[in-house]
């Protein structure tokens, strides 16, 4: 019986999507096996492999200069002393479903896990379908930074694109909001940030332009020294050298190779930065004392519900969602949600502030909102969204922006106008977001 071991490169890895299950787990395949038939190896030996496999792997990296889709900005030294000298570390990814799926987020997870056999780690998966940076800013502090993480991953470019449709503006507001917050909150906290792709995005890229969400992310990566992996030019690039293919990569949420594209340029910037001998301490991270738009969510976070006012309609319970139509993604099962659904029903919110957002379901039947702030009519909001036709769909709405940062009451009632596209006039809230310096 012979047995070859064969070494497949990681460039013919990433094109045929590492799809077998190999030591290191479902994302790791350096080497292949073949065998004229089936035989038992030992443990020990399957180890000591998958050891060595993984050490060409990161060789490769450590020989690889940076290409220009692989930014290194900023030190990424306190995650790595952390990692590689306390023995621990708290890992978290933030993002849409790109983020929330089996993606890139666990490659990373194995890789680091590999990298740093003796640490103990903990990973966070912050990511939420369909959310775009303005919903990251407000549910940044409990999903993540109340957890005491040492290394975060951000992702949104794409639905700051496709779901949100961003301006420019408010793609810069929800990210500063996430990384200015993060910074003040978690001095020490190093960031990588992340821009996937869809394919009108990768059509600009390739005719030389830049996706405005792209541009926006940018700006506040270049303001404040965050490592960005440009995982859509990189595609652009590989595509334009006949190397890697749309339809290899996966669409919008990629498959294994496209993931694995991803996750090797975090990895390449992570490698490259902790070239640099460990410190012997974390050292915080400076904080630009300019800002790049003062109406960025930076202080961002969920409003307590006995700010609420539950009467004239509106009551706090879970919803009967089978008995509703509509799609429901669990990731919501069993939460309260402040509800209403008839016409001139109302809610008054007590807050302190300059904006006040909603992060709701918006389902088939979504309404609008009459916004009245301080005794003054504000405007009106339409919580209904392209996707809400057969999903109730999550999104963030700012109801009011650009106050005071100061005491308010918002008083929040059911238009009897709607979308046209919608079936109803319902108002369903997870929760209310307030952005206010105080706290």
């Amino acid at each position: 019986m012979v047995v070859v071991l064969k070494f497949v490169p990681s460039t013919k890895l990433i094109r045929e999507g590492i799809q077998d299950k190999f030591f290191l787990g479902e994302n790791f395949r350096f080497f292949s096996f073949v065998h004229s038939s089936v035989i038992h190896i030992p443990q020990h030996i399957m180890k000591t492999i998958a050891l060595l496999s993984f050490f060409i792997f990161s060789c490769s990296l450590l020989n690889a200069d940076l290409n220009r889709n692989q930014i290194l900005r900023g030190s990424l030294q306190n995650s790595l002393h952390k990692f590689e000298v306390e023995k621990k570390g708290t890992v978290a990814f933030i993002g849409g479903s790109i983020t929330q799926m089996e993606g890139y987020r666990p490659i990373l997870a194995e890789w680091l896990e590999a990298r740093f056999p003796k640490t103990k780690f903990t990973f966070i998966n912050a990511g939420i379908s369909s959310t775009c940076s303005t919903s990251g800013a407000f549910r940044l502090r409990s999903h993540v930074l109340e957890k005491n993480v040492d290394l975060l991953f951000v992702e949104f470019a794409v639905n700051d694109d496709q779901d949100a449709a961003h301006s420019l503006k408010n793609a810069v507001r929800g990210m500063e909001g996430i990384i200015r917050q993060a910074r003040t909150h978690s001095p020490n906290l190093d960031i990588i940030g992340t821009h996937f792709v869809n394919l009108g995005m990768l059509d600009l890229i390739k005719q030389g332009k830049t996706p405005i969400s792209v541009e926006a992310h940018n700006k506040v990566h270049e303001h404040y020294g965050i490592p960005t992996n440009y995982v859509a030019r990189e595609l652009a690039d590989q595509i334009k050298a006949d190397t890697f293919t749309w339809q290899e990569y996966g669409g919008v949420h990629p498959k294994k190779p496209g993931n694995t594209l991803a996750a090797k340029g975090a990895i390449a910037i992570m490698e490259e930065a902790w070239k640099k001998k460990t410190a012997n301490k974390v050292t915080p991270h400076p904080l630009p004392a300019k800002v790049l738009d003062e109406g960025s969510y930076f202080h961002g976070h969920f409003l307590s519900g006995c700010n609420v006012s539950l009467n004239n309609g509106f009551t706090w319970y879970v919803p009967d969602w089978k008995s509703i139509k509509g799609g429901f993604r669990n990731t919501f099962a069993g939460m309260k949600l402040f509800c209403a659904e008839q016409p001139g029903a109302k809610t008054e919110v007590k807050f302190s502030g300059n904006t006040l957002a909603a992060y709701v379901l918006a389902g088939p039947d979504a309404g609008m909102i009459e916004v009245e702030v301080d005794g003054k009519p504000y405007g009106k909001v339409d919580l209904h969204h392209r996707y809400s036709r057969g999903l109730h769909y999550p999104r963030t709405v700012i109801l009011a922006t650009d106050l005071s940062d100061s005491a308010h009451t918002a008083v929040l009632r059911i238009s009897k106008e709607k979308n046209k596209a919608s079936k109803g006039t319902a108002v369903r809230v997870l929760h209310f977001g307030v952005n206010n310096s105080a706290e």
